[in-house]
């Protein structure tokens, strides 16, 4: 462990608190440093379109006024290249892309980047008869010739089938898909990475990176309560998880996922700023853990990947109409595009996964059926009078 005396500037003085950072690795960025010699960066994701690009450069732009040191956009097909090769001569900031199923784009956004995320519960959708290690060894190597950093992201809501299937324990699942795709890039002999693991839960959240920092002492970790949902328990959820991390010195970026319209997107930066400066200053609001009493609604953040932006309304009109019923312990999930939306829906007591022009409603990891935007919501209060008044309905103590 590396003591470092971290420096924050705090209502226009400065303090300064000194906590015990693991000692890891630097992580080149562009010319960021992400790891123990570096301060906390703080990460967001661009909800526009991609192939939207004057919407998408505003919104970098907005993010970065607000202090983001990386903004991830996410990239799907060669038409969001060729919008990422414009949006490049825009803007100077510093960019990652968020790779999903389609990892041999790599190569296609390489050029405009600075750094790669890849999921590696994804990687076996696309070509399947080819091993895993080869899609790794091929995002490396594209890495590699053009000096960018990766980001092995493993999230809960989307694990890796056959390891989901064989390990009971979700946590268990992660740490080993963690455990194999360091052990890939290490064989590779390629350091320049870092790891996150990302789970709904706090709890989960807090758990898993205390073992990860044990386990992979050198690499920097990137922290994240994915689905956080909605201010203020979207803030509530992130910031008893990082408080908890940081103080033991766990923890080198981080991103807060919060569901926002479009234009607050940079709130997401402002809360991640205002915990690290908390820690830092001594100041803390939050409990050793989470312990969600009564309704839980989980959302995604709002990014490019929504299939419809009514996505955030929505959820915003899901959280006023549960308001009373707030007693009840239940789970409710509020995704808006493919990449976690089954994994969460399923695990959920009721599952709202948005499509373009509909609403799949799952009860129990269940499919109820497929609703209007305009008709979910009614749907959704039947089905939560129904499970109310069966044994499966639950009031919280």
């Amino acid at each position: 462990m590396a003591e470092t005396e971290g420096l924050t500037r705090i209502g226009g003085s400065s303090q300064t608190l000194k906590i015990v950072r693991r000692k890891t690795r630097s992580v080149r960025v562009g010319d960021l440093i992400i790891g123990s010699e570096s301060h906390i960066s703080t990460q967001s994701m661009c909800a526009t379109k991609t192939q939207d690009i004057e919407a998408t450069v505003r919104q970098i732009k907005l993010l970065q006024d607000h202090g983001a040191d990386i903004i991830r956009v996410a990239i799907d097909s060669k038409r969001d290249v060729e919008a990422l090769a414009e949006i490049r001569k825009q803007t100077s900031a510093r960019l990652v892309v968020d790779l999903q199923e389609s990892y041999k784009l790599a190569k296609s956004v390489a050029p405009y980047v600075q750094k790669i995320r890849y999921n590696p519960g994804h990687l076996y959708h696309h070509e399947k008869t080819v091993p895993v290690q080869e899609k790794v060894k091929y995002i490396v190597d594209v890495a590699r010739e053009h000096d960018l950093a990766l980001r092995i992201g493993v999230n809960f809501g989307s694990l890796d089938p056959a390891l989901a299937e064989r390990e009971e324990d979700p946590v268990d699942a992660a740490l080993q898909s963690a455990r194999e795709h360091i052990g890939y890039l290490e064989d590779l002999g390629f350091t320049n990475y870092v790891l996150s693991l990302k789970s709904s839960d706090p709890n989960d959240v807090m758990d898993i990176n205390v073992r990860a920092a044990e386990l992979f002492p050198l690499v920097p970790l990137h922290l994240g309560v994915t689905e956080a949902g909605m201010l203020p328990m979207g803030e509530i959820k992130s910031r008893i998880a990082f408080e908890n991390l940081l103080v033991k010195g766990i923890g080198d970026t981080m991103r807060v996922s919060l569901t926002l319209p479009h234009a607050e997107k940079y709130k997401e930066i402002e809360v991640g700023k205002a915990i690290i400066a908390d820690v830092y200053a001594g100041r803390f609001r939050s409990v050793p853990r989470f312990e969600q009493q009564g309704l839980n609604i989980i959302s995604c953040p709002s990014c490019s990947r929504v299939e419809n932006e009514a996505f955030v309304e929505l959820a915003q009109k899901v959280r006023e109409m549960t308001s009373e019923f707030s007693d009840r312990k239940l789970t409710i999930a509020v995704m808006g595009c493919r990449v976690n939306g089954p994994g969460e829906t399923d695990d959920a007591d009721l599952g709202l996964w948005c499509a373009p022009s509909h609403v799949n409603l799952k009860r129990k990891g269940e499919l109820v059926g497929q609703f209007s935007y305009e008709e979910i919501v009614a749907r959704l209060k039947h089905e939560i009078d129904l499970l109310s008044s069966s044994k499966e309905g639950i009031r919280a103590p």
